[in-house]
């Protein structure tokens, strides 16, 4: 992240009075849902350990009650409040990557209500690292004995663009969400997803803590998502068909998109295409194209991708063209994540 978006995310973030965090946590006690930024997008939270605020979470998303939800503790909150216990390779992965952008999954203690689970015995638990959402996790906490936990999703309607500003989710939600403005998201793409429940590290969403930072915590690389693991719990955002805008989105290395961008510039329709300038060559200038140059590094990409989506929704084109990215860990996230978009939409192909 540049100084100059670093500045401007830590002076949102410390406009948000105590006041704001105050009634923020109260709502949440009283089984409200409140949207907050956190490093990774915006989330829309309520109370954890209340399957009514919980229920209320997938209500308002229109997520199935089967996908479960990821649980957000404090600084100082106590994951084997959560767990029914804590391996030695969940608390290396705590010391290394919390707060921060790593959700493990974890065997769920008898206490904690199935409903954050979608009904499984496992639970997602994380710690994020925003300003914000620490303030208003460690209020909400304090008014729990020191166990509250804050269940959050992104704050937008199920399997559409998550939100990586506050004006983000009041385009889902207009007024009906209490929102925290803490500004822009740093990471861009939602946590990664490591499962630790049935004894071996097992990669089940990629995000911005990368298989091989984790393999170096852990000394044994995690396995990655194949589609062969059968045993695998369900977890947030790892359907086939996530992410997507409302405008269809095509993934395709450039050289399968050269015909389709011929044809759409021959015709009289407005295509958007995103790819790297290296790549794009005459396309970039092509009559009815709408070219978006994505950056050449996998971290920034992640962090503008979401914005991106949302604003080409917004430009008149009838169809997204992206180029698919190298097939490279450093780029396991964001191809992730842009190949569950186009997933929406290849059943129309």
């Amino acid at each position: 992240m540049s100084d100059r978006s670093t500045s401007s995310a830590a002076s949102a973030a410390s406009a948000v009075s105590d006041a704001q965090i105050d009634e923020a946590a109260a709502l949440l006690d009283a089984g409200e849902l409140v949207a907050f930024p956190t490093e990774t997008v915006y989330g829309l939270g309520g109370d954890a350990a209340s399957p009514a605020a919980v229920a209320r979470i997938y209500a308002a998303k229109g997520r199935p009650a089967n996908h479960p939800v990821i649980v957000h503790l404090a600084p100082h909150g106590d994951p084997q409040y959560w767990a029914e216990h804590l391996p030695a390779d969940a608390q290396k992965l705590i010391d290394a990557f919390w707060p921060g952008p790593l959700t493990l999954i974890l065997k769920r203690a008898a206490r904690i209500p199935d409903a954050v689970s979608g009904g499984q015995d496992s639970v997602g638990l994380r710690c994020p690292s925003h300003p914000v959402a620490q303030r208003l996790l460690d209020a909400f906490s304090a008014r729990r004995g020191g166990h509250g936990g804050v269940a959050a999703p992104s704050a937008n309607r199920f399997g559409h663009v998550s939100p990586t500003t506050a004006q983000h989710v009041r385009d889902e939600f207009g007024g009906a969400i209490h929102v925290l403005d803490g500004g822009a998201c740093e990471v861009g793409i939602e946590s990664t997803i490591l499962d630790l429940s049935r004894g071996f590290p097992a990669l089940l969403r990629p995000g911005r803590v990368t298989p091989r930072e984790i393999a170096d915590v852990l000394g044994v690389a995690p396995r990655l998502p194949d589609g062969s693991d059968a045993t695998a719990p369900r977890a947030s955002g790892t359907l086939k068909a996530h992410y997507a805008p409302s405008t269809p989105l095509a993934l395709l290395p450039f050289e399968a998109l050269e015909s389709m961008l011929a044809e759409a510039s021959a015709a009289d329709t407005r295509i958007a295409l995103v790819a790297r300038v290296s790549r794009a060559g005459a396309w970039a200038d092509a009559r009815n194209v709408h070219f978006v140059a994505a950056p050449e590094d996998p971290h920034v990409y992640a962090r503008e991708l979401y914005g991106l989506l949302r604003a080409l929704d917004r430009a008149d084109c009838v169809r997204i063209f992206v180029e698919k990215l190298p097939d490279t860990l450093e780029w396991i996230a964001v191809n992730d994540r842009l190949g569950r978009a186009a997933a929406a939409f290849e059943a129309n192909e």
